[in-house]
């Protein structure tokens, strides 16, 4: 059983943990068709690598280009080849579904006087706009972007944005990730990160030891008793 966690913020990931990035794909499921999931996992899977190789190549292209390229490539793979369709696809990033029990987190530790903000790879532009459509604005602190440092996750000056912001030490924050390798690095860096496996995925093989790992981000409010 997780124990209650000792924090004075609260630092979200974006993609994957508050917004369902396969929404996208989702909504235009009619023109992509029956494998609409498959081609939202290619896209999701390759934007996630060129961050990486990016990062390990010191060649830096900000998260709505690197959305675009991996767009394409999943085009690519599953010959879908609707101009139009691409761009209606890149605009629907701006406006990702959030999962169903963010929000009513984020009122519970807002209430609770903590402060909540996103860390996130995507741009201050894309990150606003997803905040904005979500309807979570009025729940969160100015969102932080890598586009700061200029490299991506899992680079530990990305998690040192939250510590420049808050003005506070790792160790009193509590970084939540759906994606396990952000979670375990986050861990790594000295947060008390918290994962939410809603895939029921084994543990990563990484350095970090977690706070807590749950199902769902409507858990959190209860471990960090708010």
């Amino acid at each position: 059983m997780n124990q209650q966690i000792e924090a004075d913020a609260v630092v979200f990931d974006a993609y994957g943990t508050l917004f369902d990035v396969a929404s996208t794909a989702r909504r235009h499921a009619a023109k992509l068709g029956a494998h609409w999931a498959s081609f939202a996992d290619t896209w999701r899977r390759k934007q996630l690598e060129y961050t990486w190789i990016r990062t390990l190549m010191g060649n830096h292209l900000d998260f709505w280009h690197v959305t675009g390229d991996s767009l394409d490539y999943a085009m690519a793979v599953h010959g879908v080849t609707d101009l139009g369709l691409r761009a209606a696809l890149m605009e629907q990033t701006l406006a990702l579904d959030a999962f169903p029990d963010v929000k009513p987190a984020l009122v519970r530790l807002r209430q609770a006087l903590k402060k909540t903000v996103t860390l996130s790879n995507g741009t201050p532009s894309m990150l606003i706009a997803a905040i904005s459509s979500a309807g979570l604005a009025s729940l969160m602190e100015p969102p932080l972007s890598v586009e700061s440092v200029g490299v991506f996750k899992p680079h530990p000056r990305v998690y040192q944005l939250a510590v420049d912001r808050l003005g506070l030490m790792p160790a009193r924050i509590c970084f939540v990730s759906a994606n396990g390798w952000d979670a375990w690095a986050g861990a790594s860096f000295g947060f008390k990160a918290i994962w939410i496996n809603r895939a029921k995925a084994p543990l990563e093989r990484l350095p970090g030891t977690l706070a807590a790992i749950v199902s769902s981000i409507g858990e959190i409010p209860d471990l960090l008793g708010a």
